[in-house]
């Protein structure tokens, strides 16, 4: 279900557009393995400038494994990532100077203020961090007021918007956000929501974002990549990959296998399977009620309609697996 508030525009990324925009990520073939187990084989995808792009796949999937391997944390066993159009393995240092990031949840001391905390990750990053610099995203990320209050007493989502404040203290020019919504309540998220896309339109950050969630996915980004067991498995715009046109379809009917016989020789060039006792059908959105209409004229009776998309289906055999 969507919220009640506004979605921004992203422009028509056509192959043609992309040609013509930056790539700020390039992961190619990127494997990493930890002694005999295989946590991330041959993923490949990248990200342009002024991307949203959703890093989607079900928990235990790869996911935290390829950020942490694309900040450097860990070393990949095989393959190459390029940020800015550089080796990260040549130019380390410049790279992860223009990346802010939050990996897992934000950790800060519990017993010093919103302030105090920022100004001391700002003199760890090793840079000149002014105090309207301080203020100005602690205003950004909603928490106006609170500055002087001890973190002990902020909530998860406090906390998470703060992390967000420090990781924009240094201008960086890519955010990666690893699961940010994790552990928040339904306000939480939205607020999350509100200010990646706030980085995005307002400050033209690029933001990859790692969830286990289609639906948050398709709130925010603009681009995306599928990894599931360590593999990546498609890659494109959001808006082409959950096309609402390109609908599983599943009738509820009294006799579904005679119901199938039926319609394979009314319906050409049309998937239809039987799926736990339901009809299944691969079609458009507006042949619905006509398929509808040819069972009830036959004497089926429909007892429910249900659709969804075929990538929603496929993810969701992705996470059950």
């Amino acid at each position: 279900m969507r919220s009640n508030w506004t979605i921004f525009a992203y422009p028509n990324l056509s192959p043609e557009n992309l040609a013509m925009q930056e790539k700020i990520v390039e992961v190619i073939q990127l494997s990493k393995h930890f002694g005999k187990t295989i946590a991330v084989q041959d993923v490949s995808f990248d990200v342009f400038q002024g991307d949203v792009f959703g890093f989607l796949g079900p928990n235990g999937a790869g996911k935290s494994t390829t950020i942490r391997t694309m900040l450097s944390l860990i070393s990949p066993t095989s393959g190459e990532i390029k940020l800015f159009g550089k080796s990260l393995s040549n130019h380390r240092n410049e790279i992860l100077a223009k990346i802010g990031c939050i990996v897992e949840k934000p950790d800060f001391y519990k017993y010093l203020s919103a302030e105090k905390n920022l100004e001391i990750m700002g003199r760890i990053s090793g840079a000149r961090i002014t105090k309207s610099k301080i203020h100005e995203m602690i205003e950004f990320v909603g928490l106006k007021g609170r500055e002087k209050d001890k973190l002990g007493g902020f909530s998860h989502g406090m906390k998470q918007r703060l992390g967000i404040a420090q990781t924009l203290l240094h201008d960086p020019e890519l955010i990666i956000l690893d699961e940010p919504t994790t552990g928040l309540d339904p306000q939480g998220i939205i607020d999350i929501r509100n200010l990646i896309l706030q980085l995005s339109k307002e400050r033209n950050k690029t933001v990859v974002l790692s969830s286990h969630i289609l639906s948050e996915i398709e709130l925010i980004a603009n681009r995306m990549v599928i990894i599931n067991k360590g593999k990546s498995i498609v890659q494109g715009e959001v808006n082409t990959l959950l096309n609402s046109e390109d609908l599983i379809v599943q009738f509820e009917t009294d006799r579904t296998a005679d119901a199938k016989a039926f319609l394979q020789t009314k319906l050409e060039n049309i998937l239809i399977e039987i799926d736990e006792q339901l009809l299944s059908i691969h079609c458009t959105q507006e042949k619905i009620s006509s398929i509808n209409k040819m069972l009830c004229d036959q004497g089926f009776q429909v007892s429910s309609i249900q659709s969804k998309r075929k990538l929603e289906d496929y993810f969701l055999k992705l996470i059950n697996q």
